[in-house]
Protein backbone atom coordinates (compact mmCIF):
# COMPACT_ATOMS: atom_id res chain seq x y z
CA UNK A 1 0.00 0.00 0.00
CA UNK A 2 1.06 3.57 -0.72
CA UNK A 3 0.46 6.21 1.93
CA UNK A 4 -1.51 8.50 -0.36
CA UNK A 5 -2.39 11.13 2.23
CA UNK A 6 1.18 11.42 3.50
CA UNK A 7 2.53 12.15 0.02
CA UNK A 8 -0.23 14.60 -0.84
CA UNK A 9 0.32 16.62 2.32
CA UNK A 10 4.13 16.53 1.95
CA UNK A 11 3.98 18.61 -1.25
CA UNK A 12 3.49 22.39 -1.34
CA UNK A 13 1.80 23.56 -4.55
CA UNK A 14 1.56 27.02 -6.06
CA UNK A 15 0.04 28.52 -9.19
CA UNK A 16 1.16 31.99 -10.26
CA UNK A 17 0.05 34.00 -13.29
CA UNK A 18 2.77 36.43 -14.35
CA UNK A 19 4.62 37.89 -17.31
CA UNK A 20 7.90 36.12 -18.13
CA UNK A 21 10.20 37.41 -20.88
CA UNK A 22 7.35 39.57 -22.13
CA UNK A 23 4.82 36.72 -22.37
CA UNK A 24 1.81 36.14 -20.10
CA UNK A 25 2.57 32.82 -18.43
CA UNK A 26 1.31 30.38 -15.84
CA UNK A 27 3.82 28.95 -13.37
CA UNK A 28 3.09 25.78 -11.42
CA UNK A 29 5.47 24.88 -8.61
CA UNK A 30 5.71 21.80 -6.42
CA UNK A 31 8.11 21.61 -3.47
CA UNK A 32 8.92 18.73 -1.16
CA UNK A 33 11.53 17.77 1.43
CA UNK A 34 13.12 14.43 0.55
CA UNK A 35 15.20 12.29 2.87
CA UNK A 36 18.33 12.03 0.79
CA UNK A 37 21.45 14.01 -0.03
CA UNK A 38 21.67 16.52 -2.86
CA UNK A 39 24.24 14.31 -4.62
CA UNK A 40 22.00 11.22 -4.47
CA UNK A 41 18.92 13.09 -5.60
CA UNK A 42 20.84 14.64 -8.49
CA UNK A 43 21.89 11.16 -9.66
CA UNK A 44 18.29 9.93 -9.46
CA UNK A 45 17.12 12.89 -11.55
CA UNK A 46 19.84 12.73 -14.22
CA UNK A 47 20.86 9.07 -14.63
CA UNK A 48 18.75 7.49 -17.42
CA UNK A 49 18.81 4.09 -15.70
CA UNK A 50 17.31 5.57 -12.54
CA UNK A 51 14.87 7.87 -14.36
CA UNK A 52 13.47 4.76 -16.05
CA UNK A 53 12.64 3.26 -12.64
CA UNK A 54 10.72 6.14 -11.06
CA UNK A 55 9.38 7.91 -14.18
CA UNK A 56 9.84 6.41 -17.65
CA UNK A 57 12.61 5.29 -20.02
CA UNK A 58 14.49 8.22 -21.55
CA UNK A 59 16.86 8.29 -24.51
CA UNK A 60 19.06 10.95 -26.02
CA UNK A 61 21.85 13.27 -24.96
CA UNK A 62 21.34 14.55 -21.42
CA UNK A 63 23.93 17.32 -21.70
CA UNK A 64 23.39 21.04 -22.24
CA UNK A 65 22.20 21.48 -25.81
CA UNK A 66 21.32 17.80 -26.13
CA UNK A 67 17.87 16.51 -26.94
CA UNK A 68 15.99 13.75 -25.15
CA UNK A 69 12.84 11.68 -25.61
CA UNK A 70 10.78 10.25 -22.78
CA UNK A 71 9.09 7.04 -23.85
CA UNK A 72 5.41 7.67 -24.52
CA UNK A 73 5.68 11.24 -23.28
CA UNK A 74 7.48 14.51 -23.93
CA UNK A 75 10.69 15.33 -25.75
CA UNK A 76 12.87 18.36 -25.16
CA UNK A 77 16.26 20.01 -24.91
CA UNK A 78 18.56 20.35 -21.92
CA UNK A 79 19.05 24.10 -21.51
CA UNK A 80 20.85 24.30 -18.16
CA UNK A 81 22.59 21.68 -16.04
CA UNK A 82 24.34 22.71 -12.82
CA UNK A 83 25.53 19.66 -10.83
CA UNK A 84 25.72 19.82 -7.02
CA UNK A 85 28.00 22.55 -5.68
CA UNK A 86 27.86 24.13 -2.24
CA UNK A 87 24.59 22.38 -1.44
CA UNK A 88 22.59 23.35 -4.51
CA UNK A 89 21.95 22.08 -8.03
CA UNK A 90 19.50 22.76 -10.83
CA UNK A 91 18.38 21.44 -14.18
CA UNK A 92 16.31 23.26 -16.84
CA UNK A 93 14.74 21.56 -19.85
CA UNK A 94 12.16 22.32 -22.49
CA UNK A 95 9.02 20.19 -22.27
CA UNK A 96 7.59 19.56 -25.74
CA UNK A 97 4.34 17.62 -25.78
CA UNK A 98 1.35 17.57 -28.10
CA UNK A 99 2.78 20.38 -30.20
CA UNK A 100 3.08 22.66 -27.16
CA UNK A 101 6.29 24.09 -25.71
CA UNK A 102 6.83 24.73 -22.01
CA UNK A 103 9.76 24.72 -19.57
CA UNK A 104 10.60 22.62 -16.51
CA UNK A 105 13.21 23.63 -13.96
CA UNK A 106 14.18 21.40 -11.04
CA UNK A 107 16.09 22.99 -8.16
CA UNK A 108 17.76 21.19 -5.27
CA UNK A 109 18.84 22.75 -1.99
CA UNK A 110 20.50 21.03 0.95
CA UNK A 111 18.61 21.36 4.23
CA UNK A 112 21.00 19.07 6.11
CA UNK A 113 23.30 16.23 4.97
CA UNK A 114 20.38 13.80 4.63
CA UNK A 115 17.55 16.15 3.67
CA UNK A 116 17.10 17.98 0.36
CA UNK A 117 14.43 20.44 -0.68
CA UNK A 118 13.25 19.77 -4.21
CA UNK A 119 11.43 22.47 -6.17
CA UNK A 120 9.79 21.47 -9.43
CA UNK A 121 8.69 24.41 -11.60
CA UNK A 122 6.67 24.18 -14.81
CA UNK A 123 6.24 27.35 -16.90
CA UNK A 124 3.77 27.50 -19.78
CA UNK A 125 3.00 30.59 -21.78
CA UNK A 126 -0.71 31.33 -21.78
CA UNK A 127 -0.71 31.03 -25.56
CA UNK A 128 0.63 27.46 -25.19
CA UNK A 129 -2.27 26.51 -22.93
CA UNK A 130 -5.24 28.02 -24.78
CA UNK A 131 -8.05 29.38 -22.65
CA UNK A 132 -10.53 26.61 -23.61
CA UNK A 133 -8.03 24.00 -22.34
CA UNK A 134 -7.32 25.95 -19.16
CA UNK A 135 -11.01 26.65 -18.60
CA UNK A 136 -11.79 22.95 -18.96
CA UNK A 137 -9.02 21.37 -16.88
CA UNK A 138 -7.17 24.18 -15.06
CA UNK A 139 -3.80 23.52 -13.40
CA UNK A 140 -4.75 19.95 -12.47
CA UNK A 141 -4.27 18.90 -16.11
CA UNK A 142 -0.50 18.90 -15.61
CA UNK A 143 -0.46 19.13 -11.82
CA UNK A 144 -1.82 15.63 -11.21
CA UNK A 145 0.85 14.20 -13.50
CA UNK A 146 3.63 16.03 -11.70
CA UNK A 147 2.25 14.82 -8.37
CA UNK A 148 2.35 11.27 -9.69
CA UNK A 149 5.97 11.80 -10.77
CA UNK A 150 6.97 13.05 -7.32
CA UNK A 151 5.26 10.05 -5.74
CA UNK A 152 7.27 7.71 -7.97
CA UNK A 153 10.44 9.62 -7.11
CA UNK A 154 9.81 9.41 -3.38
CA UNK A 155 9.01 5.69 -3.51
CA UNK A 156 12.18 5.07 -5.49
CA UNK A 157 14.25 6.96 -2.93
CA UNK A 158 12.62 5.19 0.00
CA UNK A 159 12.80 1.67 -1.46
CA UNK A 160 12.93 -0.99 -0.22
CA UNK A 161 11.34 0.40 2.93
CA UNK A 162 8.29 1.84 1.12
CA UNK A 163 6.09 -0.37 -1.08
CA UNK A 164 6.11 0.47 -4.78
CA UNK A 165 3.40 -0.48 -7.29
CA UNK A 166 4.64 -3.11 -9.71
CA UNK A 167 2.58 -1.55 -12.53
CA UNK A 168 2.21 2.24 -12.11
CA UNK A 169 -0.51 2.50 -14.78
CA UNK A 170 -2.57 -0.25 -13.15
CA UNK A 171 -2.04 1.41 -9.77
CA UNK A 172 -3.17 4.79 -11.11
CA UNK A 173 -6.36 3.19 -12.44
CA UNK A 174 -7.07 1.40 -9.16
CA UNK A 175 -8.80 2.69 -6.04
CA UNK A 176 -5.59 3.91 -4.41
CA UNK A 177 -4.38 5.70 -7.53
CA UNK A 178 -7.75 7.31 -8.10
CA UNK A 179 -7.79 8.54 -4.51
CA UNK A 180 -4.36 10.06 -5.09
CA UNK A 181 -5.52 11.81 -8.29
CA UNK A 182 -8.61 13.11 -6.50
CA UNK A 183 -6.53 14.54 -3.66
CA UNK A 184 -4.07 16.10 -6.09
CA UNK A 185 -6.87 17.70 -8.12
CA UNK A 186 -8.40 19.18 -4.96
CA UNK A 187 -5.02 20.55 -3.87
CA UNK A 188 -4.48 22.18 -7.26
CA UNK A 189 -7.95 23.71 -7.05
CA UNK A 190 -6.91 25.41 -3.82
CA UNK A 191 -3.71 26.68 -5.48
CA UNK A 192 -5.79 27.95 -8.40
CA UNK A 193 -8.07 29.86 -6.03
CA UNK A 194 -5.06 31.31 -4.20
CA UNK A 195 -3.88 32.71 -7.56
CA UNK A 196 -7.16 34.58 -7.89
CA UNK A 197 -9.12 31.90 -9.74
CA UNK A 198 -12.87 31.77 -9.34
CA UNK A 199 -13.63 29.08 -6.70
CA UNK A 200 -16.47 27.50 -8.67
CA UNK A 201 -14.33 27.37 -11.82
CA UNK A 202 -11.35 25.96 -9.89
CA UNK A 203 -13.45 23.13 -8.46
CA UNK A 204 -15.14 22.39 -11.79
CA UNK A 205 -11.84 22.18 -13.67
CA UNK A 206 -10.33 20.01 -10.92
CA UNK A 207 -13.29 17.62 -11.26
CA UNK A 208 -12.80 17.48 -15.03
CA UNK A 209 -9.05 16.82 -14.74
CA UNK A 210 -9.63 14.12 -12.13
CA UNK A 211 -12.17 12.45 -14.42
CA UNK A 212 -9.60 12.55 -17.24
CA UNK A 213 -6.93 10.84 -15.15
CA UNK A 214 -9.42 8.39 -13.66
CA UNK A 215 -10.67 7.41 -17.11
CA UNK A 216 -14.17 8.69 -16.39
CA UNK A 217 -14.16 11.39 -19.09
CA UNK A 218 -16.17 10.25 -22.11
CA UNK A 219 -13.84 9.74 -25.06
CA UNK A 220 -10.84 10.89 -23.03
CA UNK A 221 -7.27 10.08 -24.04
CA UNK A 222 -5.75 8.95 -20.76
CA UNK A 223 -2.24 10.03 -21.74
CA UNK A 224 -1.68 13.41 -20.12
CA UNK A 225 1.13 15.99 -20.39
CA UNK A 226 2.97 14.92 -17.26
CA UNK A 227 1.90 11.30 -17.00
Amino acid sequence: MVDVEAQLTAVAREVVSEEIDGYPSRVQTLAQLLHTSVDTLWEVLTDPARIAVWFAPVTGDLRVGGRFQIEGNASGEVQECAPPAEGTAHLKITWEFGGLLSWVTVRLERVDPLTTRLEWEHIARTEAAPDPLWETYGPSATGIGWDQALLGLRLHLDAPDAPRPEDPLAWAAGAEGRRFARGSADAWALAHIADGGDPETARRTADAAYALYAGEHEGADTQTPAE
